[in-house]
């Protein structure tokens, strides 16, 4: 059994670095929240894996899962980007504290919508695991669809990247 899968922010200065060697990698913030990620999803070469997450869009709703991209119910509580992993260690993230207390009701309800989420991914983190694997395999092995390979990340390019970073 995998472990749970977590919440996290990663450190903004860290997506920067990574966005000036591979341009699709996703800013991580959306007005004054930085975006959250899922993790661990899998752990290659002494880097931890994370994916962001979207929120719920309209779109969603009919936008159709694919490898890259998954519906979390069905598009209600937004989505996960596969296709923007990135290779983490523990000094560029933090823990989303689900607990905490907020004063508005805008964090009120955006922390319930993150809750719901996570409560989501953990029922379905076999089909999360295994998607996340299949994609980085397909994507290194040069089998990927075109269509996907051009939305992904590179993940190797980011992995030394992500240990140069980190020494």
């Amino acid at each position: 059994m995998k472990d749970s899968l977590t919440l996290v922010r990663l450190d903004t200065k860290y997506c920067d670095y990574l966005r000036q060697f591979d341009n699709k990698v996703p800013y991580n913030y959306n007005e004054k929240k930085l975006r959250p990620f899922i993790g661990v999803l899998f752990k290659i070469n002494n880097c931890m894996y994370f994916a962001p997450l979207s929120s719920p869009k309209p779109k969603h709703l009919k936008l159709k899962s694919k490898l890259d991209f998954l519906k979390i119910d069905n598009g209600k509580l937004g989505a996960i980007n596969f296709n923007n992993m990135l290779p983490v260690t523990k000094r560029n993230i933090v823990k989303i504290d689900l607990n905490e207390k907020y004063s508005t009701k805008t964090e009120q309800k955006y922390t319930s919508l993150l809750k719901e989420q996570l409560y989501w991914l953990n029922r379905n983190s076999e089909k999360i695991y295994g998607r996340s694997k299949k994609i980085y395999n397909k994507y290194l092995d040069g089998t990927l669809d075109k269509k996907i390979f051009k939305r992904c990340c590179n993940f190797k390019l980011l992995e030394d990247k992500c240990r140069e970073y980190n020494k």
